[in-house]
């Protein structure tokens, strides 16, 4: 493409459906190189990048680290099948499976096991999730953790993996990630601009991360899986470094090389992966690339060995990049089909916090609303995750699809539902009743017969107990109603073994608040059929 035709993509994607703060795109070839950028580096600045700016690079590390590999097994440091746990101390525990352990070409190629994150990854702070991941945590998890299939019988991309790769190699050589990718690949390449720690310079040159609605974000920092996001890069850089796999310059040409072989299959007949890099063969193209997130950035790399033909595209927001990319080779893969963003309202984090809850549309097919930091998240059963954007006071957007949702209060301002607007369809999901806090006793007896007694102490402040018998297994409701018969706490629903129960209450409704102070009922049902019914004070 010219650069009024890539221009022309950039100003669509950044100034007319807002999914963009700023974008750079490089290409090359054998003839030179071309660089088209547009937008900003920082979304309340004037500042533009150009290609000198940095950006995180994210998952695009994992082919320098892959190349890292290459370069050790060419000098007999390691060799491609060696089990990874012969690179850790001697203490740490990895799994494997029908005495087939993982090796160094399984991390490399997304065939060990291993899930994405472990399950002990737990960050404090959301906005810097792996920042405080420490290496004794990921020896922890593999020392605890049970593969879920055979080594090497399918893909399944792992962070993980390629972090604990990039760990397992600085071991061998004895340095860190950082000091050892620039000595072996980032120096011999040339490529200054392409590291984890910032110099002064290259810190001025960082664009600033945003997220999918042009907020800016924090740096991510990847101290234990390095090898797997924590590069640095610029455009030239990268576009250097495509140069150097399509043999274009002659720095470490058989390590390169060697990374481009297919080693094995993914979920996608079209798609194979080498070491690190992926290698899409589709309409006629041979295409070998990687794509990379963190929190602010999406870029993408990739190169045709046939046509010499390389390609770069770096972007500072959470909205994807890798079609442009891949459009740039060829026309037949298309641009996503996207519609303006709509813009943001700020909101006070007390109205987004009344939103969080469970949401049922159908049975087993629950909307979990939750905050995230400054975030309200949705997650459907069986789907992911997605952040989703305030429009109104009580109508929030996705911007991974085309739909919204709608908060629905009732007269007295509690949420009772939300409906999802998707394809020109509206359905409801009614709030479900969230967990009192009641600590529930058990003792195992043969109660005469069923009942509820009276709670004690009556009146009560902060908790009381409400005792109930079962002379028979049953599916038992106890709930809280004020003196309206409006249900306002649930103390025990579902079915109970015969024996004798203590209830803890501690005076809050379905929703985690405090009920004002006053007399409220008690209802014990047995099977649908009420049993008892009592009085209690509450005292604030």
């Amino acid at each position: 493409m010219d650069d009024a035709a890539i221009k022309s993509i950039l100003e669509e994607r950044i100034d007319t459906v807002r999914r963009g703060t700023g974008i750079v795109v490089g290409v090359i070839d054998a003839e030179g190189r071309q660089i088209v950028s547009h937008g900003r580096m920082r979304s309340d600045g004037d500042r533009q990048p150009d290609g000198d700016t940095a950006f995180e690079i994210g998952s695009i590390t994992k082919v320098f680290t892959s190349i890292l590999l290459a370069d050790m097994i060419e000098r007999a440091e390691v060799a491609l099948d060696d089990p990874v746990d012969g690179l850790l101390p001697a203490a740490v525990r990895v799994p494997g499976t029908d005495d087939r352990p993982i090796t160094l070409r399984d991390l490399a190629t997304h065939h060990s096991g291993l899930p994405r994150l472990p399950d002990n990854f737990a960050p404090a702070d959301g906005n810097n999730p792996y920042a405080d991941y420490t290496v004794e945590q990921m020896y922890e998890f593999l020392d605890n953790y049970t593969l879920p299939r055979a080594v090497g019988s399918r893909f399944e991309y792992s962070n993980l993996a390629v972090g604990l790769l990039g760990h397992a190699l600085s071991l061998r050589a004895g340095m860190d990630y950082e000091a050892l990718l620039v000595e072996r690949v980032t120096d011999p390449l040339g490529l200054a601009d392409t590291r984890i720690a910032l110099s002064a310079d290259l810190q001025s040159r960082l664009a600033t991360g945003h997220d999918l609605v042009g907020k800016p974000v924090l740096n991510w920092d990847l101290p234990t899986l390095a090898g797997a996001g924590a590069l640095r890069s610029t455009t030239n850089d990268l576009l250097d470094f495509l140069a150097a796999n399509m043999g274009l310059r002659e720095p470490l040409a058989a390590v390169l090389a060697a990374t481009h072989v297919r080693q094995a299959s993914t979920d996608n007949a079209s798609l194979g992966i080498g070491l690190g890099w992926f290698i899409l063969n589709a309409a006629g193209n041979l295409i070998i690339w990687h794509d990379g997130g963190t929190g602010g950035y999406r870029t993408f790399a990739g190169f045709d060995p046939n046509r010499q033909l390389g390609v770069v595209v770096l972007g500072n927001s959470a909205n994807e990049v890798s079609d442009i990319g891949l459009h740039i080779f060829d026309g037949v893969f298309p641009l996503a089909p996207l519609q303006p963003l709509p813009e943001v309202v700020e909101l006070d984090p007390a109205v987004l916090d009344a939103y969080v809850g469970k949401y049922e549309l159908v049975p087993d097919f629950i909307f979990t609303v939750t905050r995230e930091g400054e975030g309200l998240f949705v997650e459907i059963t069986g789907q992911a995750k997605y952040e989703v954007f305030p429009l109104s006071e009580s109508r929030v957007f996705y911007t991974v699809v085309e739909a919204q949702i709608t908060f629905v209060k009732d007269e007295t301002g509690q949420v009772t539902h939300l409906t999802l607007h998707q394809g020109g369809v509206d359905q409801d999901a009614r709030r479900l009743p969230e967990p009192t806090a009641v600590l529930e006793r058990f003792t195992s007896a043969l109660p005469e017969e069923s009942g509820v007694d009276q709670n004690y102490p009556n009146p009560f402040n902060g908790s009381t107990i409400v005792p109930f018998t079962l002379s028979e297994a049953a599916e038992v409701d106890l709930g809280i109603y004020n003196m309206n018969g409006q249900r306002v706490a649930t103390l025990a629903a579902g079915w109970r073994q015969t024996g004798i129960y203590a209830l803890h209450w501690d005076g809050r409704d379905d929703f985690g608040r405090e009920l004002a102070s006053g007399i409220y009922l008690y209802r014990l049902r047995i099977g649908g059929e009420q049993v008892a019914t009592r009085k209690l004070t509450l005292v604030r």
